[in-house]
């Protein structure tokens, strides 16, 4: 999984979160009213459900390929 996720290039992770985190805009970001309805439990039906999956896997990918560059990085620090 590594192996396919450094092929991914990073800006392209980057925007797609800011594209698909944020959108809509207005009146508040698909990806905060997913997680809101997730704190509350009325995250229930499956298009919310599936919304909040298609919303967050590009943050979710992004932040494992920035942990996983950084712990690749302080491993070639402490060689």
């Amino acid at each position: 999984m590594k192996k396919l996720l450094f092929k991914i290039p990073t800006s392209t992770l980057i925007i797609a979160t800011v594209l698909l985190g944020l959108a809509p805009f207005v009146p508040e970001p698909h990806l905060w009213e997913k997680l809101k309805m997730l704190s509350d439990g009325s995250l229930t039906k499956a298009i919310d459900i599936f919304d909040l999956f298609m919303h967050g896997t590009p943050l979710i990918l992004l932040i494992s390929k920035l942990t996983f560059m950084a712990l690749d990085n302080q491993q070639k620090i402490e060689k």
